[in-house]
């Protein structure tokens, strides 16, 4: 057995099959260690339907609601305590996605987690947006049982819906203020010489980083002539007080940095939520509206009240005057000193799965004030290792758009596990079709270094039907194109000039006799057996499936 084998058993059976979780962490309050547990040891994620008829519903209005939901869903793994000092919680999550996969695998909490030689209270939660139902959930839909693809599908469905009936974008509901003492994150308010963000669960993710990071912040910024913004960028943690953070040139936080020293200004306010609703955390990272093609401002809470059907509440910062979600867990506010000196930030493991270079330079944040929930729950981003958020809006989005360009697209996608790739299925009716509609693709997205065209019958979520078609039915000659040079992503550890890339477009279609290929193209044994036993599935799923099943795999 390889030493892969071994630890993939050995957490399946210790681990992932122990005692009954605690349901819906007592209604979001988070149960005591002692609740659920065994001698300290890990809850197992179990579904359980009364569970799921009390956790809360969407819309959530806070990170709470959204994990106990999870919870209910069986898709919370609870670890009363973790050594991060050893990598535990990375190579756990690595192990984790072995096994189940990136898109399989479930939400992590760390109750407390060793940092630095000394035992920090948490909760720190990981992944609670990676598994494929979630994007059922973030809406209130319920999943198709036992088939996270037709899950997946349902959302997007949902979300292409919602599109169409507003005109192909996202609708919009303003937030709603409230009072400061109504809103929890502003229960405990820290300033002066009580701010340490050090004594907080932020650890540092992997021994090629830098060092410890807030890496799941949403960063408030404003600007006169762009409007309001918040994107996750990451903030490296360099002392009690300051951070220094990375925001890329093609990024809006970025944008607005320059911005502001062009304009005179002497400082940069900014204000970094924590622990957001599933919504507003999935915003933060997708690009659900795009900047470059409006000139009027955007405004994201307004987008993310929208798509929920029910108004964010916004409170106002402590030191400045920038609007944040009042259910957050943490906000940490500060400011940029932008005459001042940069400093040094990473390297960071980033979504590629490979480090991203350390900045010999990068924007210095000074923090003023922290303000937080008792006990704020908190979340790490196990950068390229994870899928960082829900996924089905920004495919919905980009299908629709697609749909002026390519009018026989069938579905997109693009995947989190195998970064750098973008798959796109078609019902292919002319010679040709295949190589345009990739290119409409490659030539647009920054990511999209590997376009792979399919046929309408292939399932591209499913990496071994992808695989299947590229090896059966592409024809590497002339069913591909090359583009020598591209934009592409910064984050591409292949790149060898910044921001450039050759990108490819694999048309792995069935060819069609104008295109070179066989005046008939054979059906695949599974067509074979569909079309000549058309109950053989139906039949052997009821008699037998059961009991495979429950073979314990060797």
């Amino acid at each position: 057995m390889s030493e892969k084998e071994s630890i993939n058993t050995d957490v399946s059976r210790r681990s992932f099959l122990t005692a009954t979780g605690v349901a819906a962490l007592a209604a979001a309050g988070c149960a005591p260690l002692s609740e659920g547990m065994s001698n300290g040891t890990p809850v197992a994620p179990k579904r359980d339907a009364q569970a799921i008829a009390n956790a809360p519903k969407a819309p959530f209005d806070s990170f709470r609601d959204w994990i106990a939901a999870l919870d209910a869903h069986g898709l919370l793994y609870r670890i009363p305590e973790i050594d991060q000092d050893a990598y535990h919680a990375t190579a756990l999550f690595y192990r984790a996605t072995d096994k189940f996969s990136m898109y399989g695998a479930p939400a992590f909490m760390f109750d407390r987690i060793k940092i630095d030689g000394e035992w920090v209270e948490g909760p720190m939660f990981a992944n609670h947006q990676g598994h494929w139902i979630t994007d059922c959930l973030i809406w209130g839909l319920d999943p198709i049982e036992n088939d996270n693809y037709a899950s997946y599908r349902k959302a997007r469905g949902y979300l292409e819906k919602m599109l169409a009936d507003n005109n192909g974008e996202y609708p919009m509901i303003p937030p709603r203020e409230i009072e400061a003492s109504a809103a929890p994150c502003k229960e405990i308010v820290l300033t002066g010489d009580d701010i340490d963000i050090t004594k907080f669960a932020f650890f540092k993710t992997n021994p090629g980083d830098g060092g410890r990071y807030v890496n799941t912040g949403s960063v408030f910024m404003d600007d006169p002539k762009m409007g309001p913004n918040y994107g996750t960028y990451r903030n490296e943690i360099k002392g009690p007080r300051k951070l220094v953070m990375n925001p890329e040139p093609n990024q809006t936080g970025h944008r607005m940095i320059m911005a502001a020293r062009k304009r005179g200004d002497k400082v940069l306010k900014l204000s970094i939520v924590v622990g957001q609703d599933p919504v507003i955390w999935m915003i933060s990272g997708s690009k659900i509206k795009n900047r470059f093609t409006t000139k009027d401002p955007i405004y994201e809470l307004d987008i993310a009240g929208g798509m929920r059907g029910k108004a964010i509440d916004i409170v106002k910062s402590e030191t400045n005057d920038l609007m944040i979600p009042a259910h957050a867990e943490m906000v940490i506010e500060g400011e940029i000193v932008l005459d001042g000196p940069m400093e040094p930030e990473g390297p960071f493991g980033e979504m590629f799965g490979y480090m991203g270079p350390a900045k010999s330079e990068n924007f210095v944040i000074n923090i003023t004030t922290i303000t937080h929930r008792k006990n704020p729950w908190l979340m790490n981003a196990f950068t390229g290792m994870q899928r960082g958020m829900v996924t089905a809006p920004a495919d919905a989005l980009y299908a629709t758009s697609l749909k002026k360009k390519i009018p026989n697209i069938v579905e997109y996608t693009n995947p989190h596990d195998t970064m750098g790739m973008v798959v796109l299925s078609i019902d292919k009716q002319e010679a040709g079709e295949g190589i345009k509609s990739g290119m409409s693709i490659a030539k647009t997205n920054p990511i999209a270094k590997v376009v792979v065209v399919v046929d309408k019958d292939i399932n591209i979520l499913d990496h071994r039907e992808v695989m299947f078609a590229i090896g059966s039915r592409w024809q590497p000659h002339p069913a591909s194109k090359i583009l020598e040079r591209a934009f592409g992503l910064q984050t591409d550890p292949s790149q060898v000039k910044r921001n450039r890339t050759s990108k490819i477009v694999i048309d792995a279609t069935r060819q069609l006799p104008d295109e070179g290929g066989r005046e008939a193209f054979p059906m695949s044994n599974r067509e074979h057996l569909a079309e000549g036993a058309p109950n053989a599935f139906a039949e052997v799923e009821q008699l037998l499936v059961p009991d495979l099943f429950e073979w314990d795999q060797i």
